[in-house]
């Protein structure tokens, strides 16, 4: 048996050991429960623009967010594998190959972070926002050449709507990207690229180890290429001035929740799916500045909103589908 990249590896082990028309089920199951843990995932970035903008308005740097951010993420794992040891499980062997692979995708996201932490510096939000929400198509361009084939129709509809309820959520229909800082659009965008790199990696990455140690090896690849752009973090004495509530709300939702999150549902997604999904990330980043910045959503914006989370249902057209259509397995 042939098993296909937007196949998620339960299916074919339902098919394996499982009467043919019980399989769809699990399947289906499977991937409803990693599509939650995506989204979420996404909402999780939604928190980046205020925690960032707090930051700055504390008198703290962006390359200091990015250092904090990751030794915070690896702090957090530390201590939830700690737990899990005293529960019974015990450090497992990856190999140097997976560790290196592991701690490749740290450097991809934050490399992510090194960009968007500068746009986010030199740009309105919603003009950051808006440039790296662009992950959501680049993610479907990547799945296809990674897989060299066509995406689902529904897929590339999905992606579409997002990308129009973007313009109308962020507030750049009004304003534009004309006249901002030519650097700082540049890094936007990188961000995005590096956003759905790692989304669309996460799901490749395979290590025999728990999701604890897993989140401790990626944020140690985190903390070594952040360190490239803040070395002195830790003898700059910038915790003892403040800096650790920042640090550990950007750890938290910037590296700890998406980096475990990512981990356990993009393995049964396809790239494409898991970038769309992470679309949540727009709407709750709208919502946290709105509630705590204080900053104003029109209807319109609003309406934005809505138009992506339709977007986000289209794509689950498909799903439905599938568990129809898809003939048993012949294994």
């Amino acid at each position: 048996m042939v098993k296909t990249n937007d196949m998620p590896a339960a299916m074919s082990v339902a098919n394996a050991t499982a009467p043919s028309e019980a399989a769809p089920s699990e399947a289906t199951k499977v991937r409803a429960i990693a599509t939650l843990e995506v989204f979420l995932g996404g909402a999780s970035y939604g928190f980046m623009a205020t925690s960032y903008k707090l930051s700055y308005a504390a008198g703290f740097t962006s390359n200091q967010v990015v250092a904090g951010q990751g030794w915070f993420g690896l702090i957090l794992f530390a201590i939830a594998f700690a737990v899990s040891m005293a529960r019974g499980k015990r450090w497992q062997r990856v190999g140097a190959r997976s560790a290196l692979s592991l701690m490749g995708l740290g450097c991809i996201t934050c490399c992510t972070s090194i960009l968007y932490c500068y746009a986010m510096s030199v740009l309105p939000v919603s003009v950051a926002l808006t440039l790296l929400f662009q992950f959501t198509w680049i993610g479907t361009v990547l799945q296809i050449i990674l897989t060299r084939k066509p995406p689902a129709l529904s897929q590339v509809i999905a992606a579409a709507v997002v990308v129009v309820g973007t313009v109308f959520a962020s507030g750049v229909y009004k304003t534009g990207i004309a006249g901002y800082d030519p650097l700082g659009l540049a890094c936007g965008f990188g961000a995005a690229i590096s956003c759905a790199c790692f989304v669309t990696f996460s799901g490749r990455v395979q290590a025999p180890c728990s999701n604890e140690q897993r989140g401790m090896i990626v944020c140690a690849g985190v903390v070594i290429a952040s360190h490239v752009v803040c070395p002195d973090f830790i003898v700059s004495g910038v915790l003892l001035d403040g800096f650790a509530p920042y640090a550990f709300v950007c750890g938290l939702f910037g590296m700890t929740l998406p980096v475990l999150l990512f981990g356990l549902g993009t393995p049964h997604l396809t790239p494409g799916m898991s970038t769309i999904m992470t679309s949540a990330e727009l709407p709750a980043g709208l919502l946290l500045a709105m509630v705590v910045l204080g900053e104003p959503i029109s209807a319109v914006e609003w309406l934005g909103v809505a138009i992506i989370l339709a977007g986000v249902c289209v794509a689950q057209v498909r799903l439905g589908k599938r568990k129809v259509t898809r003939p048993p397995s012949t294994d």
